[in-house]
């Protein structure tokens, strides 16, 4: 595309990850961040892991090759770097982006932090951390500090500064989604949560919003749904959706089955199946169609549901079903730009802008919504 080329309007209601899943190549976010802006997706979400995905330098990557989009992590730990890095590192992205950038957290996998040598994340701890965060951001020190994220003798990254930089938190259980309410600019729901469990986590947030003495629309919800378009072949289809949901189960599957009210059954069928429990590494990232297909087997057809799974104006579909539930924002999970485009021409096609305009860019933040009488 070059400069004289038409540019597509942003669809801040849209968004999606990237370098979803695993990937040995970091350097393809630099097309992905700039596919997806020109695809008009509104916002692009980066989740770490701790081999080839830093969130702080993917975000500064996806913010240096676009200019309209918004970036957020989607999440990094409070607990794996110290809070005045944290805090540099959400400044320095916030101005690089013009205000592009929202900062988010979340719990992260006890096992992986107890592998780790850390503490496993509380609520106290997040709601500790985030105002040391927002009080250095703007321009405050922190001084004798000794709370729940840790003790401090004194932080302080410049006295001008007043950043005004969102704060998301990844939430999924039901102590998670109500401190995002109290706490948060933005809420960032989970893959694979069924439509019963998305409406039940838009209220939580909500009501502890008011409860705080918040305006409870004002905090950006964002679901998450795994989206998966025909055209794919189907191994990247069962890896995307058996795959996904696998590595999930077997990360924090007693969670995920509690926030959707699944029969519990179902994961001790899983977790006993022999050829599952002898593949090494995350199922999300094999080829082995035969071993995709026995998990989609094993795995129950309610669970699988959950994603938008066919063609392009089911999808579509599917997104404006995640809307009617009450989520002002929806993340196309796991799929690249490319493999969203149908489902993004799809959704253009029927959408009125207008009905978005309250959306910036910035996947933390949310204008003001405009009276419809004035």
């Amino acid at each position: 595309m070059t400069h004289d080329d038409p540019v597509d309007p942003l669809m801040p209601e849209l968004a999606c990850y990237g370098l979803a899943g695993h990937s040995a190549s970091p350097a393809d976010l630099v097309v992905e961040a700039a596919r997806a802006e020109e695809l008009g997706l509104g916002s692009i979400l980066l989740s770490e892991r701790f081999a080839l995905k830093d969130a702080a330098v993917m975000a500064g990557a996806a913010v240096a090759a676009t200019s309209r989009i918004g970036v957020g992590t989607a999440a990094t730990n409070h607990n794996t770097r110290h809070p005045l890095v944290t805090a540099t590192m959400a400044t320095t992205l916030h101005r690089m982006s013009g205000g592009r950038y929202a900062f988010g957290l979340g719990r992260g996998i006890p096992l992986l932090f107890d592998i780790m040598g850390l503490p496993h994340v509380t609520s106290a701890q997040l709601e500790d951390a985030v105002g040391i965060y927002r009080t250095l951001w703007h321009g405050g020190s922190v001084v004798g500090h000794d709370g729940p994220a840790g003790s401090y003798p004194y932080l302080v990254q410049d006295s001008s500064f007043d950043e005004d930089i969102p704060v998301l938190l990844m939430a999924m259980g039901d102590n998670s989604l109500r401190l995002a309410g109290r706490i948060a600019d933005g809420v960032v729901l989970h893959t694979f949560m069924s439509d019963t469990a998305v409406a039940r986590s838009v209220r939580l947030v909500r009501d502890a919003a008011e409860r705080a003495g918040r305006d409870p629309a004002q905090v950006r919800i964002w679901s998450v749904m795994a989206t998966i378009e025909d055209s794919l072949d189907e191994t990247a289809r069962l890896r995307k959706l058996v795959g996904r949901l696998a590595t999930y189960l077997t990360g924090y599957g007693d969670v995920l089955v509690r926030v959707n009210g699944w029969d519990p059954a179902g994961l001790e069928r899983f977790r006993a199946d022999e050829r599952l429990s002898a593949h090494s590494g995350a199922l999300d990232a094999t080829d082995d169609l035969d071993l995709l297909r026995h998990a989609r087997d094993v795995l129950p057809d309610e669970w699988l549901a959950c994603a938008a799974v066919g063609s392009a104006e089911h999808c579509a579909d599917r997104i404006e079903g995640q809307l009617a539930l009450g989520a002002d924002s929806v993340v196309l999970h796991g799929a690249t730009p490319d493999e969203l485009a149908p489902v993004l021409a799809a959704w253009r096609s029927r959408r009125d802008p207008r009905r978005f305009d309250h959306l910036p860019p910035n996947p933390g933040r949310l204008h003001l919504r405009k009276d419809p009488q004035s």
